[in-house]
Formats: structure tokens, C-alpha cells, sequence
């Protein structure tokens, strides 16, 4: 692992989340309007220096659960392993398998509950 690519932020309002951040001088990249894996409807990225900031839009049924007023939370990271496939090995049990990214070009893993983290955590290949 050589660096941290992008912190990952939850809001179940976007629109609302991305106001205050620009607000406050961060630089909107893009808002990806495509559903993820996870089920997140709408996503926006900010850059902060090398690192991105991603905040995901909860899925409605999570926003119909938990209530779409409270604020924006801090979710999990993403750490750049150049060499993915030697580090899932080395981690055997406790990551996921290897699969294409959202970000064209880049492959991911998650860490699994069993390595006993306290907040989420993926490794991804560096942008091509």
C-alpha cells in the first residue's frame, strides 16, 4: 500500500451535502449519476489535494429507515495497492476477490469484518 486514493462520505441528501462543501471552497469534480454495486443512486467527488473525497448518496430504502435530515457521516477509505493481487494474497481470508472499480481502468478489494478494522476498507490499483 502507497498512499490513500479517497476518503468515502455518506449523506442521504447530495444535493444538500455538495451546497455546503462548495461553500466551504472544496472544488466539485463531477456528480456520477449511475447507481454503484452497494446500490447508492447518485455520487459527487471533490479533490483534496492528491486524495478525492467521494460522498455517497444513501439508497432511498436507508434515507426511508434512518431519515433523510441528519447530516453527512464519514464512511471508509481507499488505499492504492499497486500490487493488488500480491496483497489480496497476503491478506488470503480477510479481503475480498479482485473486481473491475467504477473508475475505468482501476480494479478493487474490500477488507472483510474478519481483519477486524473499525471502519471500511478498500484497496485499489492506481489510475492507468
Amino acid at each position: 500500500v502507497t498512499a490513500l486514493d479517497h476518503v468515502v462520505a455518506i449523506t442521504p441528501a447530495l444535493d444538500r451535502t455538495v451546497a455546503v462543501l462548495q461553500g466551504a471552497g472544496l472544488d466539485l469534480r463531477r456528480i456520477r449519476e449511475e447507481p454503484t454495486p452497494a446500490g447508492a443512486p447518485r455520487q459527487a467527488f471533490f479533490r483534496l489535494g492528491a486524495t478525492i473525497l467521494e460522498v455517497v448518496q444513501e439508497p432511498p430504502e436507508a434515507i426511508e429507515r434512518n431519515g433523510g435530515d441528519r447530516p453527512a457521516f464519514f464512511w471508509g477509505l481507499a488505499f492504492v495497492a499497486p500490487d493488488l493481487d500480491a496483497t489480496v494474497a497476503r491478506l488470503g481470508e480477510h479481503v475480498s476477490e479482485v473486481r473491475q472499480a467504477v473508475q475505468p481502468g482501476r480494479r478493487i478489494a474490500t477488507l472483510r469484518r474478519s481483519a477486524s478494522l473499525t471502519v471500511p476498507v478498500a484497496l485499489i490499483t492506481p489510475p492507468p
